[in-house]
């Protein structure tokens, strides 16, 4: 396995919060190099700016079920407080609109929710 490889598996498991075993298929090969081993390991941005980010995109765009992942590993990691992400609904639903915004409103509280449990051993 090459170092750009092994590089973009490793940010793949920090930035999802689980363990990441390669695949076989183009898609895979160029999403783990390119997307994972250059450019979410640049300098410039912390790993917490990059989901920041990522979310408010996501948000923007409704897409929650890829905000299911997103969110519970930016609680795991510790990137993100559930104060913080609360905050961030707050933020963003006037940049995102009002039904997108209520809808990650209710995501958050449901999502920061699960984690608590989880965390509790429930």
């Amino acid at each position: 396995m090459d170092e750009r490889r092994r590089r973009g598996l490793e940010m793949m498991r920090r930035v999802y919060g689980w363990e990441m075993d390669d695949a076989p298929g183009d898609f895979f090969g160029i999403t783990v190099e390119h997307l994972f081993g250059e450019v979410w390991t640049r300098d410039g941005l912390t790993l917490r700016d990059r989901r920041l980010l990522l979310i408010g995109m996501l948000a923007g765009q409704g897409l929650n079920d890829v905000l299911d992942i997103q969110i519970p590993a930016a609680l795991d990691n510790g990137e993100l407080t559930p104060d913080e992400l609360r905050e961030i609904a707050i933020f963003l639903t006037h940049y995102v609109g009002w039904p997108l915004g209520a809808k990650l409103s209710v995501q958050v509280d449901t999502l920061i929710a699960r984690h608590e449990r989880k965390d509790r051993g429930g």
